[in-house]
C-alpha cells in the first residue's frame, strides 16, 4: 500500500514536472523542472529495482545536462524573435528532413521487428543489474540504442546551428600561410661573442 502510493506521487510530480517543462515561458524554470522530472524518475527507477539507471539518470542526466542546459540558458543572449525566424526559414527543410528519416524508421521496424525487437532472455545465473543491462542494450536492442544516438547526434547538430552567430570581425587562421613559414622568416641566429653585448 505504501510502496503504491509513493508510486503515484513521483508519477504525480514527474507528469506535472513534464507539463511544466513544455509550457512555461521561461527557459530557466523550464529547465529547473525538468531536473525536478529527472529526479522523480530516478525515484521510480528506484521503486522497480533498476538502482544502476536511477544513479546514471542523476550523475549524467541531472548533473551534466541539465545543469549544461541551464548554464547555455542563462548565458547565451537568446530571444524569441530569433526562433522563429529561424524556424519559418529552415521550417521546409527540416519537414522534408523529418518525413524522410520516419518514412525510414517505419519501414525499418515494419520489415525488421524480429531483429529489432527481442524478448529479454530468462537467465538462471546471478548477474548484476548493469550486467544485465549492457547484454539487453548490446544484442537484443542494439539497432534502436544506436537510432537513440543518432537521434542525439542530430539533436546536437542542431544546437549548434541554432546558437551559431558569426562575426565578421574575428580573426581566422590561415593554415596555409602557417605550413609554409620557414625559420628564416621570423628567426635570426645571432653569434654572441663572450664580453660584449648585441648590437
Amino acid at each position: 500500500m505504501i510502496e503504491t502510493l509513493i508510486f503515484y506521487l513521483f508519477a504525480t510530480i514527474l507528469t506535472g514536472s513534464s507539463l511544466a517543462v513544455i509550457s512555461l515561458r521561461n527557459p530557466v524554470h523550464s529547465v529547473l523542472f525538468l531536473i525536478l522530472a529527472f529526479f522523480n524518475a530516478a525515484g521510480i527507477f528506484v521503486m522497480l529495482g533498476a538502482e544502476f539507471l536511477a544513479a546514471l539518470l542523476v550523475i549524467v542526466y541531472v548533473g551534466a545536462v541539465a545543469v549544461l542546459f541551464l548554464f547555455v540558458v542563462m548565458m547565451l543572449n537568446v530571444t524569441v524573435e530569433s526562433f522563429r525566424k529561424g524556424l519559418t526559414r529552415y521550417f521546409p527543410a527540416s519537414f522534408l528532413v523529418a518525413v524522410i528519416m520516419l518514412v525510414q524508421l517505419i519501414s525499418l521496424f515494419g520489415s525488421k521487428t524480429d531483429i529489432l525487437v527481442k524478448p529479454a532472455k530468462a537467465s538462471a545465473s546471478d548477474i548484476t543489474n548493469t550486467e544485465a543491462l549492457g547484454q539487453i542494450l548490446y544484442t537484443d536492442y542494439v539497432y534502436l540504442f544506436q537510432a537513440a544516438g543518432l537521434i542525439l547526434l542530430v539533436a546536437m547538430i542542431g544546437a549548434i546551428v541554432l546558437t551559431f552567430t558569426p562575426r565578421n570581425r574575428m580573426r581566422k587562421q590561415i593554415i596555409n600561410n602557417q605550413v609554409a613559414r620557414k625559420p628564416s622568416d621570423t628567426l635570426k641566429v645571432v653569434k654572441v661573442e663572450t664580453g660584449k653585448g648585441v648590437g
